[in-house]
């Protein structure tokens, strides 16, 4: 008997639902599009019903973390879905071309910084989170994701070779919700206003008169395209070309994080195009002129499942086999037929004397 949501989703793809941009329904669709990038020589068992069930729900999961009143997981969390690229060169003279792929390098680096010029960042009682200054680390949470599928697919090669069905069928588990996770910081990072400062209103000088407003990110996020129809399923499938591997594009050395770095700069020329789009009335969603910006946003969309295929299908060909876990195995295996071949063993027997 079929899950309710999967009855949606069958019905969806029948249909053609409309569909939002990064709110849930768009990250999951991120997710979804994702998958249908991917060759058949993927494991299946990672793209089946089941599991394209669980990859497009965990889509969502990292928003489920932000809606919590505990400060330190919003500081932990809240921080990984954006990177403010202004605040490098404002705050800490930094440029986005040289930073450290380590997470805690770079926050070294930037408490170095703080400390000789604390008058750059005075206290602020409002900045409960402890987040205020800090730029946020989404290209980290996409690498230290990459980084953990590449490892699970490691040890999945050799589960599978020597492991029980029961190990087997736990590792799958565990790529799939790094999968799913991973995929919202994806979608995270072809959102423009989540590599800005101006990532909910134009914030500080404002010359050319941008929208200030609060309600700006929502509009992005999915207010606009719900009111322009949504996107169409099938439009997006149409659209997608197969999954690649991204190891030439990182100079074959598998070094992700250059490569993400240049890409969340490339979203980032596309702010103040929004802010422009959306004070000349291009992203309103009235009339034809109120339409222009619908092909940018649903581009983005198919931008953020192509890299998302992209990076899922570069860790699974380009994970080693986890050599300690073969040799743990091994061992393992040689105890167990030991174990058995001295219980298999047959009592002596004794010649009846004639």
């Amino acid at each position: 008997m079929k899950s309710p949501f999967l009855a949606s989703l069958l019905l969806a793809a029948t249909v053609a639902l409309p569909l939002h941009a990064w709110d849930y329904e768009g990250h999951r669709t991120v997710n979804l599009l994702a998958l249908a990038s991917l060759p058949t020589n993927f494991p299946a068992a990672l793209r089946d019903t089941a599991a394209q069930e669980r990859i497009g729900f965990l889509a969502g999961e990292p928003d489920r973390w932000r809606n919590t009143s505990d400060r330190p997981l919003r500081h932990l969390n809240g921080l990984d879905h954006y990177f403010d690229m202004e605040y490098l060169a404002d705050y800490y003279a930094m440029s986005a071309t040289n930073l450290s792929p380590f997470r805690y390098e770079f926050t070294a680096q930037m408490a170095t910084i703080r400390a000789r010029h604390p008058e750059k960042f005075p206290a602020d009682e409002k900045d409960s989170d402890r987040i205020k200054y800090l730029p946020g680390f989404l290209p980290w949470a996409i690498m230290e994701n990459y980084s953990k599928l590449k490892s699970g697919f490691s040890y999945l090669k050799v589960f599978e070779e020597m492991g029980t069905p029961e190990e087997v069928a736990q590792a799958r588990q565990n790529l799939i919700y790094i999968m799913g996770v991973m995929g919202h910081y994806v979608g995270d990072a072809t959102q423009p206003l989540h590599t800005t400062k101006h990532f909910n209103g134009w914030v500080g000088a404002n010359p050319k008169g941008y929208a200030t407003n609060k309600t700006f990110h929502s509009w992005i996020d999915g207010g606009y395209l719900r009111k322009a129809g949504g996107l169409k399923d099938a439009d997006l499938r149409a659209k997608l070309r197969p999954a690649t591997n991204l190891n030439t594009l990182a100079g074959g050395n598998d070094d992700v994080f250059p490569l993400l770095m240049r890409f969340i700069a490339e979203q980032h020329k596309l702010v103040e195009p929004l802010y422009e789009m959306n004070k000349d009335g291009r992203l309103s969603g009235n009339g034809e002129k109120g339409m222009e910006a619908f092909p940018v946003l649903s581009s983005q969309i198919s931008l953020a499942a192509q890299l998302l295929g992209d990076l899922w299908l570069t860790a699974y060909q380009n994970a080693p086999v986890d050599n300690f876990l073969k040799n743990q195995l091994a061992t393992r295996k040689l105890q167990a037929d030991a174990k058995d071949g001295k219980g298999d063993e047959k009592p002596k027997t004794t010649k009846k004397k004639k």
